[in-house]
């Protein structure tokens, strides 16, 4: 009786160790699995940040597709865009169209009409200029000597979406050119470049039949720089009067043109000077300056 006891205590105690090792283990699972989750969670999240962090470094850096990336600029840091320049232009003025000429040239082109300048009009004298003489020697019955002189200037600007003003002088002295070759009802038309005259130069000489008589046409055109002088110059010999030559007619408008080509640049305060190696300077002035230098546009045709 005594031992059944004793074993009943030794059951009893087998059994209370038994419970408290089961309480035990069901306790370190919930810690377990309260545990995971909170671990999973804190993961998850770590991910997360790295992912969206790494995005934003890449958009901040400009990187992927180049969408986000900053515009090209001009390195100040503000992301602007850099403003495209073009090269100022040369001449920025143009000199008064009827005192380009000294007055013995004049005396010696439009004889009497060296005093009868006529300026033309103009809404911007410091882009457009023009000023014509004309001159009738009157031989009674032997019939008369007519010359008629024009000037015309026109001076270009630099632009950023037409480009520089020399090179929106070029085009257009190439169109003054073209169209003095190109003259209804011309005859003998020839063209031949002018030496020591601005950048570009040509002279353009033709014979034209009026109703008035025989006209003999000279039109010299002069580039320098952004600036195109166009200078026209005929002669006839009205009621029987004798044609002109035609060679003292181009030679004293190529004279004339280097004289008003000249006058560009001193308009715009420097001495005329060579700007092709065709053109030499003088030591001394001369009565027909270089104006390799000085501009040559025009801004009217002739009559």
């Amino acid at each position: 009786m005594q031992r059944a006891a004793v074993q009943q205590d030794g059951r009893r105690d087998r059994n209370e160790r038994n419970a408290q090792r089961r309480a035990g283990r069901l306790r370190r699972g919930l810690v377990c699995a309260a545990v995971v989750p909170a671990v999973a969670l804190f993961a998850a999240a770590c991910s997360s940040d790295s992912g969206s962090g790494s995005g934003d470094t890449a958009q901040q850096k400009g990187g992927g597709s180049g969408t986000s990336a900053a515009p090209t600029g001009s390195g100040d840091g503000t992301g602007a865009e850099a403003s495209p320049t073009v090269q100022a232009a040369k001449y920025q003025k143009l000199p008064e169209p009827c005192a380009v000429l000294s007055k013995k040239t004049l005396t010696a082109l439009v004889p009497k009409g060296a005093k009868s300048g006529k300026k033309g009009s103009s809404d911007d004298t410091a882009s457009r200029g023009s000023c014509s003489w004309s001159s009738l020697d009157n031989n009674g019955v032997k019939g008369s000597q007519f010359r008629w002189l024009n000037i015309s200037f026109l001076r270009f600007d630099s632009d950023t979406s037409r480009g520089t003003g020399e090179k929106q002088a070029e085009a257009y002295y190439a169109s003054q050119v073209q169209d003095a070759q190109s003259v209804s009802g011309a005859k003998n038309t020839k063209s031949e470049p002018v030496a020591a005259t601005g950048d570009q130069a040509t002279v353009v000489h033709y014979d034209l039949k009026k109703k008035e008589g025989a006209f003999r046409q000279q039109t010299v055109v002069v580039r320098a720089a952004n600036v195109v002088v166009t200078l026209d110059y005929n002669g006839a010999g009205l009621a029987g009067e004798k044609t002109p030559d035609a060679d003292a007619l181009t030679k004293s408008a190529e004279k004339a043109a280097k004289e008003a080509t000249a006058s560009v640049a001193t308009a715009n305060g420097a001495a005329p000077a060579p700007s092709s190696p065709a053109a030499t300077p003088s030591k001394k002035p001369s009565k027909s300056p270089s104006a390799s230098a000085s501009p040559s546009k025009s801004t009217a045709k002739k009559d």
